[in-house]
């Protein structure tokens, strides 16, 4: 971005994190981009549920984002909407099993985003030698703008 949006300490017009958030939460899909290993991007759309600051989805590890990931965990997450737009880069792995409380939670927010799909994954479906492949994305850094380029906004992550 040009030298202007989104300084940090500028906050006339700025979007607040809690905003941008509001509109991860909601999202019914994602767009990820990931590089393959001969450095070839590939640009895959995925359901998953934004839950404790991280997007928590689904993916078997034969498919072509999952190998990439695999080599290079770096990618950037996109929301569909161009004119509202959110465009996080960080990085995303294998998850590890959730367990009990955080399976739960999980299997509540992918229930009540993709029921309609017929998906509604079980607590512990990411438990056990044959559970499904759930993976995260944390985010480093993320750029969000609902009308540009009066609050173009930069957010950055510990991580």
């Amino acid at each position: 971005m040009p030298d202007g949006y989104g300084v940090p300490g500028d906050d006339v017009g700025l979007l607040s994190w809690s905003d941008v958030e509001a509109r991860l939460i909601d999202a019914p899909q994602y767009w990820m981009a990931t590089t393959r290993p001969d450095g070839r991007p590939h640009v895959v759309p995925r359901w998953g549920v934004w839950l404790d600051g991280r997007l928590w989805y689904d993916g078997a590890p034969t498919t072509v984002h999952v190998r990439n990931l695999q080599k290079n965990p770096a990618c950037t997450l996109h929301l569909e909407n161009g004119w509202r737009a959110v465009i996080i880069d960080g990085s995303s792995r294998q998850a590890d099993p959730p367990g009990k409380e955080l399976g739960g939670r999980l299997s509540a927010a992918f229930s009540r985003k993709y029921h309609e799909r017929g998906y509604e994954p079980e607590p512990d479906a990411w438990e056990g030698p044959d559970a499904g492949g759930l993976l995260v994305f944390t985010p480093a850094k993320a750029l969000a703008w609902f009308d540009f380029p009066n609050d173009a906004t930069r957010f950055h992550f510990d991580t």
